[in-house]
């Protein structure tokens, strides 16, 4: 039988896909987060795919409060709209909000204009600001360095608090912003040696490091993360920190009164 915790926080990851081959191929897919927190439900970062994965493992978009997304390129917001459509029932019950950067609703929005009359409101993100839906909270401590305007953000429940780096390069900053017993990181490249604004495993042993959470996910793999087998990868890097470090799976539901045992 299932073991659900008293506070049912749960973290499901709809896709592990991070690289514009992987997410072209669906070799992994890229559907984004469903977080589940104090009874609240929140879709993080809908990339393709992720209609179907959400309703693949019977999770019904109409018990979302909030759709959030970290940045506007496709791999994290291609089925914002279709997941807008869900959570307010086609329109029929007006539902749900909508959190996102500026420059994903100036000129090139994501979201289409009709769609937002069928939610209650659109917040935009910002540097240093925080933000509440339901029962929890959420911070977007600082702008990551990235292709367009980005934000991780900092989660906080009735029992545990979290943190999402998402894409970007490394910098100090982000080791002095992120906090919490919970760490899920977006790690796309294997090597360091690299031009494009991801993180890489060196980069992720460096913050796992600093922050020290009770645990911290791999996730948002490029094709060099997956040919080297991201669990063998974790396992090494948990060795090296003295952190619980897991490989995100496709569909991988994670728990977070697995925290309360560390």
């Amino acid at each position: 039988m299932e073991d659900k915790s008293q506070s049912g926080d749960t973290i499901t990851f709809l896709g592990t896909a991070g690289a514009r081959i992987m997410v072209a191929n669906q070799i992994l897919a890229s559907g984004g987060l469903w977080l589940s927190l104090s009874g609240t439900e929140i879709l993080l970062d809908p990339g393709p795919g992720c209609i179907v994965q959400s309703t693949k493992r019977k999770l019904r978009a109409s018990k979302l409060s909030a759709i959030i997304l970290s940045h506007r390129h496709l791999d994290h917001s291609a089925d914002v709209n279709i997941m807008v459509e869900a959570m307010t029932q086609g329109g029929l019950k007006r539902h749900g909000w909508f959190f996102a950067p500026a420059d994903a609703l100036g000129n090139e929005p994501v979201i289409f204009s009709y769609l937002k009359d069928y939610i209650e409101g659109i917040e935009i993100l910002q540097e240093g600001k925080s933000y509440s839906v339901g029962n929890i909270s959420f911070t977007t401590p600082i702008r990551h360095i990235h292709g367009v305007e980005t934000y991780g953000m900092v989660f906080t429940t009735t029992n545990h608090t979290l943190s999402y780096i998402t894409d970007g390069r490394y910098f100090d900053g982000l080791c002095h912003s992120y906090s919490g017993e919970l760490l899920i990181i977006n790690v796309v490249f294997l090597e360091a040696d690299h031009p494009f604004d991801h993180l890489s495993v060196p980069d992720a042993e460096h913050i796992i490091k600093e922050l020290k959470p009770k645990v911290a996910i791999l996730t948002h793999f490029g094709m060099t993360m997956w040919q080297a087998k991201p669990w063998e990868i974790a396992q090494r890097l948990s060795q090296q920190t003295g952190v619980r470090v897991l490989a995100a799976r496709d569909g991988m539901k994670f728990d977070l009164s697995q925290l309360d045992n560390i």
